[in-house]
């Protein structure tokens, strides 16, 4: 009952709102999704192969003043994975906009960050993994948000009083860990569980030459200690421990000419291991190469964590190389690859991204992530070695 009521606020809001017939924009997505391994499963009971359909409709209206009533939910079903198969309210929001401030109600959604390749600041939202793991699908989330722009920046303060647990594929879904994740009994360090009330305050301020972010989170973190365990029937299994912390940090992104320079940091304290973590590098684009239309982007990054082979992340000292191609075609087409290398474990993945608009309505996505010269220490990585996959996603927009 009690994961009802943010939901059950928002639609009183919703019903209470003097709204004129037929006031809704609507629009949104359905995608068809298919992904092939390339290589046979390691653990008993996954999928070589899985097709999937997911939809996320957005329901938008704005009345004269500015304010606004947002609903986006989404929904996949998977043919391979039952916990991949699933529903989410990803918005469902009031905005009121007042002459010095804007007041956001509701569940929402909010991405902080800068770099290409790990996000490491980005932390209002909790991790939609079953959906993707490069970590950037997030579930939404319940939140008062307040925005207070100004002439020397912008503040916002965000009150969020309830937690989303982070979904994981299940036992027989491709991209997890030898030991299934039992999200059925998460650990919590503090006796509220999912019902702590967390906080969080930013600054930012957009410059001539570039723009910076600072910001104060204290709560649950969004990325759990997986903890063995052995259930009732002798199966060992990982849960996920979500500990109290208190964690700040910082973006700032600069343009000089045609160099883009980024950068993420953060340091969190908390009562198992205090650490620093950082991110950074530089995009250079060469502009219409060969007197064409066809812009390259040459992105270079390197990620640090000081818990090294304890971090609960692969990127704990890499290096990330990759490039951008735009078109500027009619049909949008862009591509860009990536490659990560692990100057510890020497472990190196491969990222490719390519996308084109088939018509105005339909759009073509194509991925692929490749693992390779993964080593035992590096734990993440070797547990998905032959996980090697091709994504192909076709999307039609309403």
């Amino acid at each position: 009952m009690k994961k009802l009521l943010p939901i059950a606020l928002l639609l009183s809001i919703f019903a209470t709102w003097d709204l004129p017939a037929q006031a809704f924009e609507i629009n949104g997505y359905v995608a068809l999704e298919g992904r092939l391994f390339m290589q046979d499963s390691l653990y008993i009971g996954q999928e070589d192969n899985n097709a999937s359909i997911a939809m996320a409709p957005e329901f938008y209206h704005e009345s004269p003043s500015g304010s606004s009533l947002t609903f986006v939910p989404f929904y996949r079903a998977d043919s391979a994975d039952s916990e991949r198969t699933h529903f989410d309210i990803r918005e469902l929001n009031a905005l009121l906009v007042h002459d010095t401030f804007e007041l956001r109600l509701g569940i929402g959604k909010v991405f902080w960050g800068v770099t290409e390749f790990v996000h490491l600041i980005d932390i209002i939202n909790q991790t939609d993994l079953v959906e993707h793991i490069d970590g950037e699908e997030k579930l939404g989330q319940p939140m008062a948000h307040l925005s207070v722009p100004a002439d020397w920046g912008v503040l916002d303060f965000f009150v969020l009083p309830y937690f989303r647990e982070r979904t994981f594929p299940g036992r027989d879904g491709r991209l997890r860990t030898p030991l299934a994740v039992d999200t059925d009994n998460a650990v919590y360090e503090h006796s509220s569980e999912e019902n702590h009330v967390d906080f969080a305050f930013r600054y930012s301020q957009i410059f001539n030459f570039g723009d910076i972010g600072l910001y104060y989170f204290k709560g649950t973190s969004r990325e759990p200690l997986l903890i063995p365990s052995v259930k009732s029937n002798g199966r060992t299994v990982l849960l996920p421990y979500y500990q109290l912390i208190d964690q700040v940090g910082m973006d700032l992104q600069l343009v000089t000419g045609n160099w883009l320079w980024k950068l993420e940091a953060l340091y969190q304290d908390n009562d198992t291991k205090n650490y620093f973590a950082s991110t950074g590098g530089f995009e250079y684009t060469f502009v219409g190469i060969g007197d064409t239309m066809i812009d390259l982007g040459l992105i270079a990054e390197f990620a640090y964590d000081d818990r090294d082979d304890e971090a609960t992340t692969p990127f704990d000292e890499d290096i990330f190389g990759g490039l951008r191609l735009g078109l500027n075609d009619p049909a949008g087409s862009e591509l860009l690859m990536g490659l990560s290398y692990d100057l510890d474990n020497k472990g190196n993945i491969f990222q490719l991204e390519a996308s084109r608009r088939i018509t105005d309505t339909i759009k073509i996505f194509l991925e692929s992530w490749v693992f390779f010269n993964t080593e035992p220490g590096d734990y993440y990585l070797y547990s998905i070695r032959d996980d090697d996959f091709i994504r192909l996603q076709l999307f039609y927009y309403f």
